[in-house]
Protein backbone atom coordinates (compact mmCIF):
# COMPACT_ATOMS: atom_id res chain seq x y z
CA UNK A 1 0.00 0.00 0.00
CA UNK A 2 3.11 2.50 0.84
CA UNK A 3 4.54 1.57 -2.15
CA UNK A 4 1.76 2.59 -4.45
CA UNK A 5 1.62 5.90 -2.73
CA UNK A 6 4.85 6.93 -3.08
CA UNK A 7 5.27 5.67 -6.77
CA UNK A 8 3.73 8.71 -8.34
CA UNK A 9 6.43 11.46 -5.93
CA UNK A 10 8.88 8.69 -7.38
CA UNK A 11 8.12 9.54 -10.89
CA UNK A 12 7.67 12.93 -10.67
CA UNK A 13 11.29 12.94 -8.44
CA UNK A 14 12.89 11.24 -11.38
CA UNK A 15 11.22 13.50 -13.90
CA UNK A 16 12.26 16.35 -12.64
CA UNK A 17 15.74 15.03 -12.07
CA UNK A 18 15.96 15.13 -15.96
CA UNK A 19 14.98 18.93 -16.48
CA UNK A 20 17.48 20.26 -18.68
CA UNK A 21 18.45 22.27 -21.40
CA UNK A 22 15.93 19.82 -23.15
CA UNK A 23 12.31 21.90 -24.58
CA UNK A 24 10.70 18.55 -25.46
CA UNK A 25 7.61 17.15 -23.36
CA UNK A 26 7.63 14.88 -20.79
CA UNK A 27 6.31 11.38 -19.70
CA UNK A 28 3.48 12.01 -17.10
CA UNK A 29 1.42 9.62 -16.07
CA UNK A 30 -2.48 10.61 -15.85
CA UNK A 31 -1.67 9.86 -11.57
CA UNK A 32 1.20 12.12 -11.27
CA UNK A 33 -0.59 14.81 -13.20
CA UNK A 34 -3.69 14.00 -10.54
CA UNK A 35 -1.70 13.86 -7.33
CA UNK A 36 1.26 16.89 -8.41
CA UNK A 37 -0.68 18.92 -10.56
CA UNK A 38 0.85 22.00 -9.40
CA UNK A 39 4.39 21.41 -9.92
CA UNK A 40 3.82 20.36 -13.39
CA UNK A 41 1.46 23.47 -14.04
CA UNK A 42 2.85 24.98 -17.78
CA UNK A 43 5.08 22.21 -18.36
CA UNK A 44 4.51 19.95 -22.30
CA UNK A 45 3.52 16.48 -20.84
CA UNK A 46 2.61 13.34 -22.85
CA UNK A 47 0.23 10.82 -20.99
CA UNK A 48 -2.30 8.19 -21.84
CA UNK A 49 -5.65 7.09 -21.15
CA UNK A 50 -8.76 6.36 -22.43
CA UNK A 51 -11.20 9.54 -23.62
CA UNK A 52 -14.73 9.79 -21.79
CA UNK A 53 -17.11 12.69 -21.49
CA UNK A 54 -19.80 14.48 -19.71
CA UNK A 55 -22.69 16.14 -21.79
CA UNK A 56 -24.29 19.10 -18.72
CA UNK A 57 -21.54 21.03 -18.91
CA UNK A 58 -20.21 19.44 -21.80
CA UNK A 59 -16.62 18.37 -21.13
CA UNK A 60 -14.11 15.93 -22.42
CA UNK A 61 -11.14 13.94 -20.26
CA UNK A 62 -8.73 11.23 -20.46
CA UNK A 63 -8.84 8.91 -17.85
CA UNK A 64 -6.26 5.97 -16.54
CA UNK A 65 -7.57 2.62 -14.46
CA UNK A 66 -7.60 4.36 -11.23
CA UNK A 67 -9.69 7.16 -12.45
CA UNK A 68 -6.97 10.03 -12.59
CA UNK A 69 -8.37 12.59 -14.62
CA UNK A 70 -6.86 15.26 -16.83
CA UNK A 71 -9.98 17.63 -19.06
CA UNK A 72 -8.93 17.86 -23.11
CA UNK A 73 -8.88 20.76 -24.59
CA UNK A 74 -10.22 22.05 -27.38
CA UNK A 75 -13.03 19.60 -27.45
CA UNK A 76 -13.87 19.03 -30.78
CA UNK A 77 -10.08 17.31 -31.28
CA UNK A 78 -11.31 14.64 -29.15
CA UNK A 79 -15.33 14.37 -29.46
CA UNK A 80 -14.72 11.71 -32.19
CA UNK A 81 -12.37 9.64 -30.00
CA UNK A 82 -14.71 8.43 -27.21
CA UNK A 83 -13.76 5.44 -25.42
CA UNK A 84 -10.73 5.29 -27.16
CA UNK A 85 -7.30 4.59 -25.81
CA UNK A 86 -5.13 7.76 -26.44
CA UNK A 87 -1.92 9.37 -26.12
CA UNK A 88 -1.77 12.95 -26.01
CA UNK A 89 0.64 15.37 -25.91
CA UNK A 90 0.31 18.96 -24.97
CA UNK A 91 0.61 22.34 -22.47
CA UNK A 92 -0.65 21.14 -18.72
CA UNK A 93 -2.25 23.56 -16.71
CA UNK A 94 -3.23 23.09 -13.10
CA UNK A 95 -5.34 25.39 -11.49
CA UNK A 96 -7.29 24.91 -7.75
CA UNK A 97 -10.56 26.80 -8.95
CA UNK A 98 -10.61 25.09 -12.50
CA UNK A 99 -9.06 22.02 -11.72
CA UNK A 100 -6.55 19.83 -14.25
CA UNK A 101 -6.40 20.69 -17.78
CA UNK A 102 -4.08 19.65 -21.31
CA UNK A 103 -4.49 21.97 -23.83
CA UNK A 104 -3.31 19.20 -27.29
CA UNK A 105 -0.60 19.59 -29.35
CA UNK A 106 -0.84 16.06 -30.93
CA UNK A 107 -2.88 13.09 -30.27
CA UNK A 108 -3.03 9.61 -31.10
CA UNK A 109 -5.25 6.33 -30.34
CA UNK A 110 -3.49 3.16 -29.12
CA UNK A 111 -3.65 0.01 -30.17
CA UNK A 112 -4.63 -2.44 -27.30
Amino acid sequence: MMSRLLMPLLILLLWLGGCGGDPGPREAPLAVLATDGEALDGSRVVTEGVVRHFEEPLHYWVEDEGLNRVELFPHDKVASLLGERVRVEGEFAFSREEGRRLTIESIEVLDD
